[in-house]
């Protein structure tokens, strides 16, 4: 991918340095994710011990402060950003590295892609922000740690990353190359297209009354339209001539090294097929090479497609 030179966005906010929240997070409610390192589960939980505290969590929360936590969870709200704190020095070498250039200007070209459909259509688009941070992070949709990955969250509208990941991607999953880590952006920046038209707050709403699996099954259809949104800005950004022979078979790898069932074969050595909520490794490859081939919004209903 030939990126250098190219604009680079200023909706980036360098959080990096700061820490902050509790060791290993506590979850994002509302998030949504590309899995990635020590968190990757085979299900949405940490396991029954994390579903114990998280329910005495709720309880504490609805008996003592009257706080509805499902409301937390649904809306995104609850989480306070931290404060600044790096100094004009730090903050200079880290807006000049090579990676954080890269994902700069990746996400300028999703904002050109995007605001390009969007302004077809008669409407305007609100560019996310994306946060660079590392260890951990606090966000609308409560704390994370970077062994969740890289991810959403609709209540503040803000991509999280840190950018540590992009080695793990390589070393662990063996998905590597500068497409498919802008795959990963793209992606993310997906779930934010469908905070914006709608998809998001539906499901959120829709979820309330769903039992586990029902969730999970269509979080599948919502995690394969956000890899289709960005097969479609994989395809407005081959016609610009910037994508190098092989760019998109990078992308392809990368969805293939981080479907559900390629991830619980690698961690547990068997697959849980009522427990995805990403989608199969062949789910996610070919939704996003058919939002590369064809560069419309409409080859994307994962809802109403027999997957």
């Amino acid at each position: 991918m030939r990126w250098q030179g190219r604009r680079q966005s200023d909706n980036v906010e360098d959080r990096r340095g700061e820490g902050g929240g509790f060791p290993g997070g506590i979850g994002r409610g509302g998030g949504f994710r590309i899995p990635g390192g020590s968190g990757i589960r085979t299900a949405r939980g940490g396991g029954l011990s994390g579903i114990i505290i998280l329910a005495a969590i709720f309880l504490f929360l609805k008996l003592c402060t009257n706080i509805d936590p499902m409301q937390i969870l649904v809306d995104g709200g609850g989480g306070q950003l931290l404060p600044g704190g790096q100094s004009q020095t730090d903050t200079s070498v880290k807006n000049n590295d090579e990676m954080t250039q890269f994902v700069r200007t990746v996400l300028a070209e999703t904002e050109d892609t995007w605001s390009g459909i969007f302004q077809a259509s008669g409407q305007t688009y609100p560019a996310p922000t994306l946060v660079l941070f590392d260890g951990q992070v606090q966000s609308a949709c409560g704390f994370a740690s970077s062994a969740s990955g890289p991810f959403y969250c609709p209540g503040d509208k803000k991509l999280y990353i840190d950018l540590r990941f992009y080695d793990e991607l390589d070393r662990k999953f063996g998905a590597s190359g500068d497409f498919a880590q802008a795959y990963v952006l793209a992606h993310e920046v997906g779930h934010h297209v469908q905070n914006l038209i709608g998809v998001l707050p539906k499901f959120n709403q829709m979820r309330q009354s769903m039992g586990q699996a029902e969730a999970n099954a269509m979080s599948v259809r919502v995690e394969l339209q956000a890899d289709c949104f960005a097969g479609i800005w994989g395809h407005f950004t081959q016609q610009k001539g910037i994508l190098d022979v092989g760019d998109l078979d990078e992308a392809l790898n990368a969805a293939q090294q981080i479907g559900d069932d390629t991830l619980q074969r690698r961690t547990q050595g068997y697959v849980v097929p009522e427990s995805f909520n990403h989608g199969t490794s062949d789910q996610r490859s070919a939704w996003f090479k058919r939002g590369f081939e064809s560069g419309k919004l409409e080859s994307c209903d994962t809802f109403n497609a027999n997957i």
